[in-house]
């Protein structure tokens, strides 16, 4: 079987040295080794990694221009590493083609789960952007298709894999495109909410002024 083939990067030594060991013990190759963006954008043109795994906070050029710029060249799925839990960082992350986000001290546990998730989203991204023919439609459908996820996991108590099998498999019968199913599927929850107090004002016959 062949091997995942990963890239790092992170200004700090010791996390380096991390990456280099921990990733062959998951099965893994660590196949390029950067420390700062600019430089694992080089390496990324060279290796052609499956996976980039790249700290945000980094000299020169920060992770989430380098993942941009790797996938201008050549998609690959991407997980960000940061020293902090930071919302604006993940949105930003979000729509810079990262596929997972992990908070330091990166943990041995949590790390082959993320790539696992990045690799599966990143086909999720592929298989959408066949459909769409465009990757920044793809991207702004991705988001669309994760909404829908979410929302078959809170209703069905399934989990992202399966929600994401109920999806295709709604999208095969139906012969539609699956974003088309994600849509509909996020319009029959949002139907389904409970009422808020201007629906009932619609609902007795009042308008707004």
């Amino acid at each position: 079987m062949t091997k995942v083939r990963i890239a790092v990067a992170d200004d700090e030594p010791d996390m380096r040295e991390y990456f280099q060991k921990i990733l062959p013990r998951l099965g893994f190759e660590a196949v390029a080794v950067a420390e700062n963006g600019r430089e694992l954008v080089e390496l990324c043109r060279t290796h052609h990694p499956d996976v980039v795994i790249t700290d945000i906070k980094m000299p020169q050029l920060d992770g989430i221009e380098a993942a941009k710029a790797i996938c201008e060249n050549e998609p690959i799925p991407v997980v960000l590493v940061s020293a902090h839990h930071q919302p604006e960082l993940i949105e930003r992350a979000g729509a810079d083609h990262a596929m997972a986000y992990l908070v330091k001290p990166v943990k041995q546990a949590d790390l082959e789960p993320a790539i696992a998730i990045a690799r599966s989203r990143f086909a999720e991204l592929m298989r959408l952007q066949q459909e769409t023919a465009d990757l920044r439609q793809a991207l702004a459908d991705r988001k669309i298709l994760e909404q829908a996820k979410r929302a078959i996991m809170k209703k069905a108590g399934v989990g992202e894999q399966a929600a994401f099998a109920r999806l295709h498999s709604i999208s095969r019968r139906e012969n539609k495109k699956l974003v088309t199913v994600a849509e509909a599927i996020l319009m029959a929850n949002d139907a389904f909410q409970p009422a808020s107090p201007k629906d009932n004002n619609l609902a007795d016959g009042h308008s707004e002024a």
